[in-house]
């Protein structure tokens, strides 16, 4: 899991390259028929699913394409998280990392731990570190990279994270999240079109495998696939700051 967090702050498993422009000829969809068309291209076999009839909302009143937008943007990141978490699971269970996890010394916990107690092991302020860098990326992605692009619901094609230009040019240079080394430029657009649809089906399918993960060490059990590779967790992998800070207090 501190891989998964580790990781977000170094890359994404973006499909688009950044751009000025707030058009593409690979946007996602804007309507319930083009979720339609792209749900065909990610499985052919079960097509568009929405026994709740998300893609009809209006949330906020914004409309429905601003909805579906909004839709498509938490599944792109929350796909692009799980892949990350799951990953970093398996990772974490079998690497000890060999430098040393704090200034004072500490070493990482060991992998006869779950990847979930070794969480619950990080101190304190290295959590609040943590989340204090991805609320920053968040707060980045929400104002657009500072004005620079449009918002997701507003224009933006979903999934696309954008540049650090604004940053990088007036505070401190940062490398971009996708394609630092800018060798995706000249990606076809069938290209594009091809690896959003990989991740897409890529970040269903992590969704699944880290929750899985999860259960599995939680219930024992509730996945008999991991039967003989589950550890047993008795935290509550909902609780980041478990025996270490209290929302209610």
């Amino acid at each position: 899991m501190k891989l998964a967090i580790f990781s977000t702050l170094l890359a994404t498993a973006a499909a688009f390259a950044p751009s000025k422009t707030v058009t593409s000829k690979t946007a996602l969809a804007e309507s319930q028929g083009d979720l339609e068309g792209l749900a065909k291209k990610c499985n052919p076999t079960i097509g568009f699913y929405d026994p709740l009839n998300l893609a009809q909302a209006d949330f906020w009143g914004k409309g429905n394409e601003a909805t579906i937008g909004f839709l498509r943007q938490s599944e792109i990141k929350h796909g692009r998280i799980a892949m990350f978490a799951f990953v970093g699971y398996i990772v974490q269970s079998n690497v000890v990392f060999p430098w040393s996890e704090t200034l004072a010394g500490a070493a990482h916990p060991s992998p006869d731990l779950s990847p979930e107690a070794q969480w619950d092991a990080v101190p304190l302020g290295a959590k609040w570190q943590i989340f204090a860098v991805i609320s920053a990326l968040e707060v980045w992605d929400e104002c657009g990279g500072g004005g620079a692009y449009p918002h997701y619901m507003n224009g933006r094609q979903p999934g696309k994270y954008p540049a650090f230009d604004l940053f990088r040019d007036n505070v401190h240079f940062v490398l971009d999240l996708y394609d630092p080394a800018g060798l995706n430029k000249k990606m076809t657009d069938e290209t594009k079109e091809r690896r959003l649809v990989a991740e897409i089906n890529n970040g269903r399918l992590a969704m699944l495998g880290i929750f899985s993960f999860l259960a599995a060490d939680k219930v024992e059990g509730s996945v008999p696939a991991l039967s003989g590779i589950a550890i047993p967790y008795s935290g509550d992998p909902m609780n980041p700051f478990e025996g270490q800070f209290s929302y209610f207090s």
